[in-house]
């Protein structure tokens, strides 16, 4: 066939709504009967529920008090193009996996509908692609984003019914809904989205202390491979490869890009081009985060030495941010505000930085030149959760039981800046830990990773043999 043939035929296979590439061998009639007869039927047996669709309808009923009478469109989300015919992969929005419980990549281009049932109630449909149909069409063979021969099978209607309790209708009956309140273009919407999940259930509790396990495990893994990272060119990519293996083998992956900074690269808040080698002499800032399959994030960061032993310059450093976390982590109680802890750390960080002389006094906001940004965050199936609430209902907020949240005060000496005696520069210190807010405190989840300089270099050594 020639090129002119070959890309009639890709045409119109895109004008069937099959997604093919132009590079793909033209289909003989011969060829595509052959492929339409002889398969096995594949039903999904046994227990398929998802054990979260028991928490999720009291969670639609509190969106739909919300929003009586009014209809309501909570979207999966749409795959996006990485590079040419490669899609990135695919990762449901959050307040859809929260309302339905699923969380699978099979999910791009789902939607949850709140159908208005009275003034004070809805009912829940959930829009989904059908299984690709084996007898003809060509779906399940040529289409390269949803055939089942490219990515896999998905549940049918009726699978994807018995596994979430919600009813379920063909995609392609969603296109013909009059227009509603919709999550990804509605602000109120998304806002409302982000409130009612900023108290988590228990086991949302526990999904996350399984995220922080993971994460925990990570750490380790990526210590007992520091003298292969240390060998490499670009040591800070070897870090990244092996925390992002436990992610991948344990979990969904990495709840968000990993940073592994080595050097004054610790200095860049979100260094995520892990591009650098690493120093024995220098410090490794690593922020990361396994992702479990239910889409429930940790984020813990450490700084460590690289020797296995803190200079005494980096030790000094690392005591004033330690010393600021610890007194974030006492001002957490239900009913503090939400920014008290992080006034609780910069008091710290302000008046270290005024004893080293670097600021003439502890007044002000001076001390944000060497800090940048805030000392922590909700937590949960985002890494920063919830960011779409209102301020009055999270950042000028009060901290209620049930709230997870991170404290992650840092201090980032920048390399070139001549307000800081030499010593001092480039070195970047983080120290970030999750924490559940109680009845009567908070309790640290991710305590099985050492905090202190002595007892990070224990670890280290017992991790290395040393």
């Amino acid at each position: 066939m020639d090129d002119s043939s070959r890309a009639g035929t890709s045409t119109r296979a895109q004008a069937a709504g099959i997604r093919t590439a132009s590079h793909d061998l033209p289909i003989s009639p011969d060829l595509a009967a052959f492929l339409s007869g002889g398969w096995a039927p594949t039903p999904l047996t046994g227990d398929i529920r998802l054990p979260v669709a028991e928490l999720t309808p009291a969670r639609r009923a509190r969106l739909s008090a919300r929003f009586p009478g009014e209809r309501l469109i909570v979207p999966a989300g749409e795959l996006r193009v990485r590079s040419n015919d490669c899609d990135h992969r695919f990762r449901p929005h959050s307040a859809y996996a929260w309302l339905t419980g699923l969380t699978g990549e099979d999910q791009a281009g789902h939607v949850l509908v709140l159908e208005p049932n009275g003034p004070a109630a809805h009912d829940a449909v959930l829009f989904v692609r059908p299984r690709s149909p084996r007898d003809g069409g060509g779906e399940f063979h040529r289409d390269r984003r949803y055939g089942e021969f490219w990515v896999g099978r998905r549940p049918d209607l009726d699978e994807a019914e018995r596994m979430t309790g919600i009813p379920c209708a063909h995609l392609e009956r969603y296109g013909r809904l009059p227009p509603g309140r919709d999550a990804a273009t509605d602000p109120e919407l998304a806002a409302a989205l982000s409130e009612l999940r900023l108290v988590k259930d228990p086991w949302e509790v526990a999904q996350l202390q399984s995220a922080v396990d993971h994460t925990a495990s990570g750490f380790e893994d990526v210590v007992r491979a520091l003298p292969r990272a240390l060998a490499h060119p670009r040591g800070e990519r070897w870090i990244e490869g092996v925390f992002n293996l436990r992610a991948r083998a344990e979990g969904n992956g990495t709840g968000y890009e990993t940073i592994a900074a080595s050097g004054a690269h610790a200095c860049v808040l979100h260094w995520i081009r892990n591009d650098g080698p690493l120093d024995p002499g220098q410090l490794l800032l690593l922020d990361a985060g396994v992702e479990t399959d239910t889409l429930y994030t940790a984020d813990i960061t450490r700084t460590l030495p690289l020797s296995g032993r803190f200079t005494p310059v980096q030790r000094l450093v690392y005591e004033l941010v330690l010393a600021a976390q610890e007194a974030g982590i006492a001002a957490l109680r239900p009913g503090a505000r939400f920014r008290d802890f992080h006034h609780a750390c910069m008091k710290v960080i302000a008046e270290g930085l005024a004893e080293w002389g670097v600021l003439k006094n502890a007044d002000g906001d001076r001390h944000r030149r060497y800090t940048l940004f805030g000392s922590g965050h909700m937590l949960g199936l985002d890494v920063h959760d919830c960011a779409q609430a209102r301020a009055e209902s999270y950042l000028e907020g009060a901290l209620e039981e049930g709230q997870v949240l991170t404290v992650e005060p840092g201090l980032y000496l920048q390399p070139d800046d001549e307000t800081l005696p030499a010593e001092l520069r480039g070195i970047g210190v983080r120290i970030e830990d999750d924490l559940v807010i109680t009845a009567d405190g908070a309790r640290l989840m991710s305590g099985a990773l050492p905090r202190t300089p002595d007892a990070v270099e224990a670890w280290m050594g017992e991790l290395l043999g040393s």
